[in-house]
């Protein structure tokens, strides 16, 4: 063998090591006002020192998907992850501009908010069928799980065989419970946080670098 193919071969094997990591894409998904986006921003300021999106109480703020690129998260253990942050729009089986127009949004703008969102959960179910890896699932942990959006979504999730992480959110809050969001969905991992506040999401992080790794 000549050295300049022994040169080309260690090269070539170099390359492969530097570039053998993947990159996943998390998607977070999830009915309406659940938290994703604060979620999404959470993750991003704590490994990246940036955001993905405003938030607001008025539903579908979130109207496009989001994707934030390259964030590295370390678990306490040594172990790390690469991942693509995607943020998504608020899934729900059925968008009124009524909904925009109960928080002063003239109805024109109401409108054409209900139009940009229901896009939104189209382009959001296109990701899902197309290009996720693995799915964080957020609900409002005050609301009862068991509705026909949270079953239908984690169906499809599960017929794709993603690793889905349930993150009961809003734990911060009085009527907060956990438990009914394990009883509806006892397969799976269920993690309870206050996106806003930031309570336990070193413990999502620990998940994150074990489940979707």
């Amino acid at each position: 063998m000549t050295f300049l193919v022994r040169t080309k071969k260690r090269i070539s094997g170099f390359l492969k090591a530097l570039f053998k990591k993947r990159t996943c894409r998390i998607g977070i998904y999830g009915p309406p006002n659940a938290g994703k986006t604060t979620l999404a921003n959470r993750i991003v300021r704590d490994w990246v020192g940036d955001a993905v999106g405003p938030v607001s109480e008025v539903p579908h703020e979130t109207r496009r998907v989001r994707r934030k690129e390259d964030i590295t998260i370390t678990g306490q253990n040594g172990s790390s992850i690469t991942i693509d942050i995607v943020d998504t729009p608020g899934v729900t089986t059925k968008i009124d501009y009524n909904e925009f127009v109960e928080y002063g949004i003239e109805k024109e703008e109401a409108i054409k908010r209900a139009r940009e969102a229901t896009e939104g959960v189209a382009e959001a179910m296109h990701w899902l069928r197309e290009d996720i890896d693995g799915v964080i699932y957020m609900l409002d942990s005050t609301l009862d799980p068991f509705q026909q959006v949270n079953i239908m979504l984690v169906g499809i999730i599960e017929s794709r065989k993603l690793p889905v992480l349930i993150v009961a959110n809003k734990n911060d809050l009085p009527d907060a419970s956990a438990a009914r969001i394990k009883s509806a969905f006892p397969q799976h991992p269920v993690i309870s946080i206050s996106g806003l506040e930031g309570t336990n999401v070193d413990e999502l992080y620990e998940n994150m670098t074990s489940y979707f790794g």
